[in-house]
């Protein structure tokens, strides 16, 4: 047998950094626990806001008010994140790090009020109504439907549900089933007969529905949802817009023509439709391997490059063969700037967005993918340690006895009657956003540090 030498020098250094692991172990272990007792308080917390398991965006601090998009009631709760499966992803990512029972049950809780939700096609739509007939259309947008299975399918890889398993493969047929035949996914689902027939990217309804089936075929490897993954790859390519404009539209009609939807919503080129696309096509490279799914990638980019606008900010809407901004109010009406916008509009629609850090990203992400710049070195559980603790403190410092996260003196739109005149309230609230922030915070200290 051959014998290994190791040179000195290389024994004292090995010996070095266990010793400075361990220390960093040693100095962080007060700060685990109490992680661990603030994911306990706050779990417990959320908890007693729950609606059949379900939860909705906002609550005051007493719980007698609730909102969602808009003020809501005691037998509703929301199905778009923040909602009910971002809470219950929240409850599962803190199960999956601490294996608490508690925090599991919290989860199946929540999944239990979505499989209440879930209409006859499969779906959702953007709230469940648990004192009212379940409606008969899927939507696809702001991640409705998508996030609900996502969280369903990651709970199923940790429990053995029957019903569970049924939810899930009812709602991974009806995603098969509404697969437009170009590839895409439809803004809602059944067939309407308007713009919500239309593939629809906008809000990442389509780049959502990409990730469930990655996900899907992740878990399950099924050959239909490959060849899903495979069709929804070619309509990438072939929606992708000519030069000198190589972007993508945020809806496309029937003929795959860039199309009108709501009447703000004009035909045009989409800056961040264009930056997620590009971010898809990376996810969808990663899972199939296929080389061709990057070709689409360089153009893109030097277009959103050349797209940004004098004040440094990208157009939501780009006109095609100008590539000039577009801004439209209710009523088709075209105005020339994000001011000359009526109040609704301009307070309520991200007509100009700054997606520079995210264009680098991509870009980068690009270079590193194509070996063209060496892909930079993952951070080490020591570093996620020393980089998190901080907010980790933060977070536990906020945390009230009762385990809740005040957002103090929260500004939002108040409810009036009609048109919306431009009045605020502000108080105290409670926010399943905040909630779902700290909880990732906590549970990527927590991984990072029982990893060293």
């Amino acid at each position: 047998m051959k014998k290994l030498f190791f040179p000195i020098a290389f024994l004292f250094q090995l010996f070095g950094l266990v010793n400075i692991y361990a220390q960093n172990k040693q100095d962080f272990s007060a700060l685990a626990k109490e992680a661990e007792q603030s994911l306990k308080k706050g779990i417990a917390f959320m908890q007693t806001l729950d609606i059949e398991g379900g939860y909705v965006y906002h609550y005051s601090l007493d719980g007698k008010e609730k909102w969602g998009e808009g003020k809501t009631d005691d037998r509703t709760v929301e199905v778009q994140p923040p909602g009910t499966p971002a809470v219950g992803m929240s409850f599962l990512s803190a199960y999956r790090i601490t294996k608490n029972k508690d925090f599991l049950k919290a989860a199946e809780e929540a999944a239990n009020a979505l499989m209440m939700g879930q209409n006859e096609l499969g779906g959702w739509d953007h709230k469940i109504y648990f004192d009212r007939p379940k409606g008969n259309v899927v939507s696809f947008d702001d991640d409705q439907t998508q996030s609900a299975i996502s969280f369903l399918m990651a709970l199923d890889q940790e429990i053995d549900n029957s019903e569970l398993t049924k939810t899930i493969e009812k709602a991974l047929d009806m995603m098969l089933e509404s697969q437009l035949d170009n590839g895409g996914w439809p803004h809602q689902y059944p067939w309407q007969g308007n713009y919500h027939d239309y593939a629809t990217f906008n809000d990442k309804g389509i780049n959502d529905c990409i990730r469930v089936m990655i996900e899907a075929d992740s878990y399950y490897r099924k050959e239909e949802y490959r060849k899903s993954l495979q069709k929804v790859s070619r309509f990438l390519m072939i929606s992708q817009l000519p030069p000198p404009q190589p972007g993508w539209a945020q809806q496309y009609n029937e003929f795959l023509q860039p199309a009108w939807a709501r009447a703000f919503e004009p035909p045009s080129v989409c800056p961040l439709v264009t930056l997620n696309n590009i971010n898809s096509l990376f996810d969808l490279y990663l899972h199939t391997g296929k080389g061709e799914l990057l070709e689409p990638i360089p153009d893109a980019i030097r277009w959103l490059k050349e797209s940004r606008l004098p004040n440094g900010k990208w157009g939501r809407f780009m006109e095609i063969g100008t590539n000039k901004p577009l801004y439209y109010d209710r009523g088709r009406i075209r105005v020339e700037s994000v001011e000359q916008l009526s109040l609704e509009r301009s307070t309520g629609y991200g007509y100009e967005n700054d997606i520079k850090d995210a264009l680098d990203k991509a870009e980068n992400r690009y270079l590193q993918v194509t070996d063209q710049i060496e892909e930079a070195p993952k951070p080490t559980p020591a570093n996620v340690v020393n980089q998190l603790a901080d907010n980790v403190q933060e977070i536990i410092k906020r945390q009230d006895d009762l385990g809740r996260w005040i957002v103090s003196q929260d500004r939002f739109r108040k409810e009036v009657p009609g048109t919306w005149n431009g009045e605020y309230r502000i108080e105290d609230r409670i926010s399943s956003a905040v909630f779902n922030h700290n909880v990732d915070v906590l549970c990527r200290f927590l991984k990072a540090y029982k990893s060293l």
